[in-house]
């Protein structure tokens, strides 16, 4: 995967530098601490829980130097991909935090001119952007696996025949499907990746057709990092964080 292999080239040499100083795999997010201060979270991604341990070959990460996680972002395992967003978004917390913010997904919705008659689908469901949706008069579907909504084959042919618009979860990056999905977007959609995994890096992004990231900076570590540990949601962590975006074009 291209993502993959960018993502870890961008922070190698950081990771090099940088120890991992708190790793938290909660049960919503998992969250990572860097010893330069960084702070990042990630999706905590996992189909089914079969036994008392969701990590398969268990490292101790805590001390040791960031790049050993770094590197997991290229395994199939998704658990050990969280982790590694996680550190990715850690590792460039400074630069994330310099980002503007759009709190209320205004600059959002402006900048893809969504409004009555738009045509939006998203993969991945994001209940208070589809309320938002919904009030302004938008035709929208969905494709969500662990809501059990829509069918992938159809979503794909309306990316590439009807949508106006993409909202596309950054879980995707998890998963292995965001180069899968993009592959079958037509030139005249305009992507953006949302949600608190987005890893806001620009340059990780420059082979795929994708407009925008938005995704969540912690502000108030200690809060982010309790709740997480408490197994509580994106809500939560939006309280003690910004929601920032980036263009990637222009």
């Amino acid at each position: 995967m291209i993502l993959n292999d960018r993502l870890y080239e961008l922070f190698a040499d950081k990771g090099q530098k940088i120890k991992v100083e708190l790793l938290s795999l909660g049960l919503g997010y998992t969250a990572v601490t860097t010893s330069d201060g960084g702070i990042g979270i990630s999706y905590t991604y996992f189909d089914n829980k079969t036994s008392c341990s969701l990590v398969r070959d268990y490292c101790d990460y805590e001390g040791k130097p960031a790049l050993e996680l770094l590197e997991k972002i290229k395994s199939t395992d998704p658990i050990a991909r969280s982790m590694a967003l996680a550190l990715i978004n850690a590792l460039n917390y400074e630069k994330a935090l310099l980002l503007p913010e759009d709190s209320k997904n205004e600059i959002l919705f402006e900048e893809f001119n969504v409004h009555k008659g738009t045509k939006v689908a998203m993969v991945g469901y994001f209940r208070p952007i589809v309320q938002i949706l919904e009030e302004r008069g938008v035709t929208l579907e969905i494709l969500d696996g662990f809501h059990g909504l829509g069918q992938k084959e159809l979503l794909y042919e309306k990316l590439g025949n009807w949508a106006d618009v993409l909202f596309l979860t950054s879980t995707s990056i998890l998963n292995n499907t965001t180069e899968e999905i993009l592959e079958n977007v037509s030139e005249n959609v305009k992507t953006v990746m949302l949600g608190p995994s987005t890893p806001m890096v620009r340059e990780a992004f420059e082979h795929l057709l994708v407009h925008m990231l938005a995704g969540t900076v912690p502000v108030d570590k200690e809060k982010v990092l309790k709740a997480v540990r408490h197994g509580i949601g994106t809500r939560f962590i939006h309280r003690y964080s910004k929601k920032s975006f980036c263009l990637c074009y222009g």
